[in-house]
């Protein structure tokens, strides 16, 4: 009797104590955070040189979202970063993909960029960005995850542990779904400081082929908070079992600050094609929640772009990245890719699409890992156990100034 009324009262129950899951790995990531202007700062220097034809100017694909000038091209002198101030504003919607259970599978809430910059001349910039992005994780509301009951009960098969249905409908005795879905909407808001710095490490080759190679150094701060649908105040607290069973409720799980010094340098140069790499080493400010260590991480970024006319762009940017959140005893290894399409409308409007998809490869499962029943009663006092956080979407945007590729 005892066995039966814990699960039925937990199964009944499991909405309200797992609404607020955090989400134990990060698939958005800082990745590129230190890479405001590089590509198109390399990309105007190597058009200011006479054997290369120059591509129209615009901005490049780096995760947090980078915005350039419009108004810089080859000018004598080799000019690259913009000068004065520049600034671009944007808003954004989104739709989460892949296995979000029938909840997740929608519009997500709207977001917005708004950057701003001031050229101190064609070598060096500081840039403040602030952007927001929104993404459902996967394996919230779909799949079936075991339910443990508190320390001290026997384990008993089909009791302890027993069955939970996360998507909600279950006509299954022995794996009852939760009645009200998991509501893990997040967005994530951004806050970043940057300095670009453009340095020419040389010539290559003679004469008519001779030409510089330029890179971009940008040592760059970061600040991000977030906010998840499930909370109950509106923020990112909320309360979770770490990979011990021993449970959190006061962590910040979306909040980190984060130094970081970027290298960009370029790869490929033609009239139709542009490519450049960045290696990114970063560190924590401070340690927080679960951190166990804060050793450098490195964030690397292959990007590739092809311009089929003056006002159309088509990118595709996979990544290796770092990321560490206060839920993370350890850094997350991040592999993501992101693939879009950007169109310039008028002379300052652009509407741009993208589809991006990423998680980490050493936390597992994505999403809900189990659920533990920290104590009786268990319809009050289910927390869960979280992997790693993937998420997958399309997303749409829409701004003045010159495209900047939104990422999750």
């Amino acid at each position: 009797m005892v066995p039966t009324f814990l699960r039925t009262s937990v199964a009944i129950a499991m909405a309200a104590a797992i609404g607020t899951a955090p989400a134990l790995a990060d698939p958005t990531g800082m990745f590129g955070a230190a890479v405001s202007g590089a590509n198109t700062a390399i990309k105007n220097a190597e058009s200011a040189q006479p054997q290369v034809i120059h591509l129209p100017d615009g901005t490049v694909a780096q995760v947090p979202p980078v915005t350039q000038s419009s108004q810089v091209g080859p000018q004598a002198g080799g000019v690259a970063l913009p000068t004065g101030f520049t600034y671009t504003l944007d808003a954004s919607i989104a739709h989460s993909l892949g296995e979000t259970g029938k909840f997740g599978d929608k519009w997500l809430p709207g977001g917005m960029d708004a950057v701003l910059g001031y050229g101190f001349g064609p070598h060096s910039r500081l840039v403040a960005n602030y952007y927001e992005l929104q993404h459902y994780p996967v394996g919230f509301n779909s799949g079936q995850v075991p339910l443990y009951l508190p320390s001290g009960f026997p384990p008993i098969p089909g009791v302890n542990p027993s069955c939970v249905n996360l998507s909600g409908s279950s006509s299954s005795a022995t794996c009852p779904g939760i009645p009200k879905p998991i509501d893990v909407t997040t967005k994530d808001k951004f806050a970043l400081f940057m300095f670009e710095q453009l340095i020419d490490l040389g010539t290559i080759g003679h004469g008519a082929s001779a030409h510089t190679v330029p890179i971009v150094i940008t040592p760059t701060y970061v600040s991000r908070w977030s906010t998840i649908g499930g909370s109950n105040d509106g923020t990112d607290v909320v309360p979770f079992v770490d990979s011990n069973g021993v449970p959190h409720t006061n962590i910040n799980t979306r909040t980190a600050q984060v130094y970081s010094l970027a290298v960009t340098l370029p790869f490929l140069k033609t009239p139709k094609m542009f490519g450049t790499f960045t290696v990114a080493p970063s560190w924590l400010v401070h340690t927080a929640g679960l951190n166990q260590q804060n050793h450098t991480q490195l964030y690397q970024i292959l990007y590739l772009e092809y311009t089929p006319t003056k006002d159309m762009r088509i990118f595709f940017e996979p990544q290796s990245s770092r990321d560490y959140l206060p839920t993370d005893p350890y850094a997350q290894h991040l592999a993501a890719y992101f693939l879009g399409i950007s169109q310039r409308v008028a002379k300052y409007g652009f509407i741009q699409v993208v589809l991006n998809s990423g998680g980490p490869t050493n936390y597992s499962p994505y999403g809900v890992k189990q659920l533990n029943c920290i104590q009786l009663p268990c319809s009050a006092n289910t927390l869960p156990m979280v992997g790693g956080l993937k998420a997958s979407q399309v997303q749409i945007q829409f701004g003045i100034g010159s495209p900047s590729v939104i990422q999750f």
